[in-house]
């Protein structure tokens, strides 16, 4: 059990404050890639704030976790908390998957939404800098549940890089499977990274 010093409660509050803001900025990004994929037609932009959702859901488990008198429990917190940040990594891959095959299989291509793309270069700039304060903290804390949920953040970096990359070229080079392929790629990490945390959780006993 980690003895609660004033440099560990500091840690705490930051991290409790990173992810505070990334529940904050994911459920505007939600509001607001969905209307925009609604009004363009996109599936891409639909799929990138259902995929917020998901990304609340585990940074809301990380809170849970972090929380004052929960930090310090027994290992059982962790362990759920791990198996709850898996399970938001598994929807997050099945939810990719399904779109990208869909939007693979049937040729669907999205309309132009400009504001979408510029919307996703700033997400992902925003994501990676979150990623990297949450893991440099995460590491002060040796927390594995934050740590996960850093690269959830991260993912959703290289997802909104993904997805911005595609809208582009399909609306200036006409390559609609662009943003399909790489919505496949990152699924598949995804789905690596659930299985290292409920492999984790496991490790606890």
């Amino acid at each position: 059990m980690n003895e609660i010093t004033p440099h560990r409660a500091a840690l705490q509050r930051r991290a409790l404050r990173l992810e505070y803001l990334t529940i904050a900025w994911n459920v505007g990004e939600a509001v607001l890639t969905i209307t925009l994929g609604t009004i363009a037609g996109s599936l891409a932009l639909i799929g990138f704030g259902t995929v917020s959702i998901v990304e609340v859901f585990a940074s809301s488990v990380v809170v849970w976790h972090l929380l004052p008198g929960h930090a310090q429990d027994h290992k059982g917190r962790t362990r759920l908390a791990l198996r709850l940040t898996a399970m938001a990594f598994l929807l997050l891959a099945v939810g990719l998957m399904v779109a990208a095959v869909s939007d693979l299989t049937s040729g669907r291509q999205a309309g132009e939404s400009p504001w979408g793309i510029a919307y996703l270069a700033v997400t992902a700039f925003v994501m990676f800098g979150l990623a990297w304060l949450k893991r440099r903290t995460a590491f002060g804390l040796d927390s594995a549940p934050l740590r996960s949920e850093a690269t959830l953040t991260f993912l959703d970096g290289v997802l909104s890089t993904a997805t911005l990359i595609g809208l582009a070229l399909n609306a200036y080079v006409g390559w609609w499977w662009a943003d399909p392929t790489a919505a496949i790629l990152v699924a598949l990490a995804a789905f690596n990274e659930a299985r290292e945390n409920w492999n984790e959780a496991n490790e606890l006993g």
